[in-house]
């Protein structure tokens, strides 16, 4: 698919990897549609794409909420005419171990409210807006892509059983996606991407920062703009579809 005047969605698009793969796109002549929480970052976000001679607009959404996406994702179809690509972004952290115990006793477990907020969003927000976009490409009858983003945690990872739980769950629905939508013209993917230079790392102290890049066998963290071409290139291989491109620098957790 040649992304240029088609309507690109992403979640998570006001900071980070949403917002410099909102910015790829709008480079490449796609109008983009920015979802996410934080409204005053998204109207920064908006002017970042619109400053590359594109429609562009933001809508205001917990992916989580099943009737608000579905009202975004029908104002989106109002506002542009059609849905062509989503991209599934959006996501938290709640870290913690299972349960925290020393000789005996059991200090702290993970709380059903840290399990449960990070299975909404990573999860359940994605199977909300991959569904969603599914309805209005065949209600639209035109091909589409969706993309939806996992982790090299998806393997497992310490202290991470929401996320990984979830990030191991949506790169499984976009293979059953992949299966289920081709008879429409429909292709899913899923990228899994390792330890980015995104604000999350950023805030960590240098030490911590130097020991994880050094783990990594490029020995350097990741960068926005590596995920962003892996997710250009999706979109724009027709033949790309039910796979998941691991973008990790070599690291397996």
């Amino acid at each position: 698919m040649n992304p240029e005047n088609k309507t690109i969605v992403i979640t998570g698009a006001a900071r980070g990897l949403g917002l410099c793969m909102a910015e790829t796109f709008a480079r490449c002549g796609a109008n983009i549609a920015l979802i996410d929480l934080a409204e005053s970052e998204l109207a920064t976000a908006v002017d970042i794409c619109q400053a590359h001679g594109v429609d562009a607009r933001c809508y205001a959404a917990d992916v989580s909420n099943e009737s608000r996406v579905e009202t975004v994702f029908t104002q989106i179809q109002t506002d542009f005419g059609s849905v062509d690509v989503l991209i599934n972004n959006a996501g938290i952290i709640r870290d913690g171990l299972l349960v925290k115990g020393k000789n005996g006793i059991v200090e702290k477990k993970m709380s059903l409210q840290q399990w449960q907020s990070v299975i909404d969003v990573n999860l359940t927000g994605v199977f909300l807006c991959g569904r969603e976009a599914a309805v209005k490409m065949i209600e639209n009858q035109s091909a589409g892509v969706i993309i939806n983003i996992s982790s090299i945690s998806k393997a497992g990872n310490m202290g991470q059983s929401n996320y990984t739980s979830a990030k191991s769950a949506v790169t499984a629905m976009a293979v059953t996606w992949a299966k289920e939508l081709a008879s429409h013209g429909i292709r899913a993917a899923a990228i899994a991407p390792g330890f980015m230079a995104t604000d999350i790392l950023k805030d960590m102290k240098p030490q911590a920062l130097e020991k994880i890049s050094q783990s990594i066998p490029l020995r350097r963290l990741g960068e926005p703009q590596e995920i962003a071409n892996t997710a250009l290139f999706i979109v724009e291989n027709d033949y790309l579809s039910g796979r998941t491109i691991e973008i990790d620098g070599g690291l397996r957790i």
